[in-house]
């Protein structure tokens, strides 16, 4: 699996160099308007090169093929003791005894504080944590861990909220199974129950629509299946013991 690098700073660096230099040309003898510019055509200018800049992040059987700032090198799977997911998105490996040269160790592995390595961030790439997820646990041999604080379950009445990404679900939709999942188990019957359920049965098994601009896949689908297993649960009932 191969992974690309987010370009939603490119476009505001573009503006950014431009800009600053528009009133670099238009402003005449104002020394502060001057300085303002130049110091946005500088910041631009950092932005786009950090943009362009060569990028290159493999995923694959025999191990981490990287070439990053900071980092670049072929890593086997057996060369980490352990890699692991952090909430902060942050890959992060335990280096072994074999992987040399040495790697700095700037970061801890979230679970058991080991000196690691930042091998990614993965706000900077435009694949889903989750996605990145499933390629390490099917290629890591055991070591990879998904450190991240799992999601709490939705009881019914309690709001659940979804952050933005730029591939995501259409929100609607999801707003809608949401909805009509936590109406059923409020005050919904087995029946009521077995609709909703259903219905987001199949919604996923059609696929939920993506959007450019849409509900983060990962917490969607965790939402969802939550909210399955919580509707195929028989309602408690209170019966009376009859002489």
């Amino acid at each position: 699996m191969e992974l690309h690098r987010s370009r939603g700073t490119l476009p505001l660096a573009i503006v950014c160099v431009l800009g600053g230099v528009m009133v670099l040309v238009a402003g005449e003898g104002w020394v502060l308007r001057m300085l303002a510019a130049l110091g946005i055509v500088v910041i631009g200018s950092a932005a786009l090169v950090g943009a362009v800049r060569p990028f290159r992040f493999v995923i694959g059987p025999e191990g981490l093929k990287v070439r990053r700032p900071g980092l670049r090198g072929t890593y086997r799977w057996e060369q980490f003791d352990s890699l692991a997911l952090d909430d902060a998105a942050k890959l992060v490996g335990v280096p072994g005894a074999d992987l040399t040269p040495s790697l700095p160790t700037t970061v801890r592995h979230p679970g058991d504080g080991r000196p690691a390595v930042e091998l990614l961030d993965l706000t900077q790439v435009r694949e889903s944590p989750d996605e990145v997820v499933a390629a390490l646990t099917r290629f890591s041999g055991g070591r990879f861990t998904d450190a991240r604080t799992p999601p709490a379950s939705w009881p019914a009445g309690m709001e659940i909220v979804f952050t933005t990404s730029l591939r995501g679900y259409e929100k609607r939709q999801v707003d809608r199974l949401i909805v009509r999942a936590e109406n059923a188990l409020a005050a919904g019957g087995p029946a009521e129950r077995r609709a909703a359920r259903a219905e987001i049965e199949q919604a996923r098994a059609a696929g939920i629509e993506p959007a450019l601009r849409g509900y983060d896949v990962g917490q969607v689908d965790r939402a969802l299946d939550a909210l399955c297993a919580a509707l195929t649960e028989e309602p408690t009932i209170d019966r009376e013991t009859t002489a």
